[in-house]
């Protein structure tokens, strides 16, 4: 009886990943695609880059369809890092409509930020690679929650080592990828106690070559983008595996992923492959909906072409509108649905 269930469940777990990866298989239909059916807002982006000066390396949404940039200002990732803070703001509030700034803040906080996304209950949490630390702010920048102990990695329930991002359940359990050098999803609770972790490195089932970002859907899925492994992980908010959307684009990168309130997917990957004039072949959008091929691959002029860029982070809002930081190119970036 025991071999019964057993073989019972292990088919349906195949099953499982049939059904998920059948969004990545059908090339041919790829081929189909002559561009996106989304086009650059060139005068959201014109307005919005003003005050991009840097990586913008995180960028998130608020209940408001408000914009938050997360750059390292005046900095590019240079190792060893710099051992002081950033003494200007490092986090921007930009109107989704016209792409004017709203509020700045985040000053004398960060060494060298990397993630950021926008909870729920409107809560800015981001993640600095240098200090080694989660931070949870206010809306507006007043620091609520810090965690991971400055300048000191670590791998155990006290320490990260170079936390990439973080994403938040319906409850307020928080779930930071610990990243660089630990391959780890880490489970808190809303007040910051660790619970559990998952995951090691490594290209196997639940194994991570860089977790790089999060993003949970309206079904509690958390999706994990297992950069150098070129495809998102899919879990439960405990941890247990339900399956993987691999790029079907050869590259080396898929930085990161978001989810629509559609639960439809979006994900970005890079190429860091030089072209003849020594620039990075670039970056493209991956979209797939459930049980289905992926529909679109489209790069930074909206084409199904790579031309030199590296987006690092995406986000979408409750218009369908896509938003990308471009690490290469140090700005952000905005398209539109085709006739929206």
């Amino acid at each position: 009886m025991k071999f019964l269930i057993a073989r019972f469940e292990y088919l349906l777990f195949c099953l499982l990943i049939i059904s998920v990866q059948a969004c990545v298989e059908g090339k041919a239909n790829k081929k189909d695609i002559a561009s996106a059916n989304y086009v650059a807002d060139l005068v959201w982006n014109k307005t919005a880059n003003q005050m991009i000066v840097s990586q913008p390396t995180g960028i998130g949404i608020d209940t408001s369809n408000h914009i938050f940039v997360f750059q390292r200002t005046g900095r590019k990732w240079v190792e060893p890092f710099p051992d002081s803070l950033i003494s200007v703001p490092t986090i921007f509030e930009i109107d989704a409509e016209t792409g004017k700034k709203i509020n700045a803040w985040g000053a004398n906080h960060f060494v060298m930020p990397h993630g950021l996304m926008v909870d729920r209950n409107n809560n800015i949490w981001v993640t600095d690679v240098a200090l080694h630390q989660v931070f949870k702010f206010s809306h507006d920048g007043k620091l609520l929650m810090k965690l991971g102990v400055a300048k000191e990695g670590g791998n155990d329930s006290l320490h990260f080592n170079r936390p990439t991002d973080v994403t938040v359940d319906k409850e307020g359990f928080f779930y930071v990828s610990d990243g660089y050098r630990n391959s780890r999803v880490v489970k808190f609770t809303p007040t910051g106690k660790y619970i559990k972790e998952w995951g090691s490195f490594g290209k196997g089932v639940g194994q991570f070559n860089i977790p790089h970002g999060l993003a949970i859907d309206s079904q509690e899925t958390i999706y994990v983008a297992d950069r150098q492994n070129n495809r998102i992980q899919l879990f439960d908010t405990n941890g247990n595996f339900k399956g993987v959307i691999q790029n079907d684009a050869m590259v080396q990168q898929l930085p990161s992923v978001a989810v629509n309130a559609n639960n439809r997917v979006f994900a970005i990957d890079y190429d860091p492959t030089l072209n003849q004039d020594s620039s990075a072949k670039g970056s493209t959008f991956f979209i797939c909906e459930a049980s289905t091929s992926v529909n679109q691959h489209f790069g930074i002029s909206g084409k199904k072409v790579r031309e030199s860029s590296w987006f690092h982070d995406i986000v979408i809002d409750n218009k369908g509108n896509i938003y990308v930081g471009d690490i290469a190119g140090l700005k952000v970036l905005k398209f539109k649905p085709k006739g929206g």
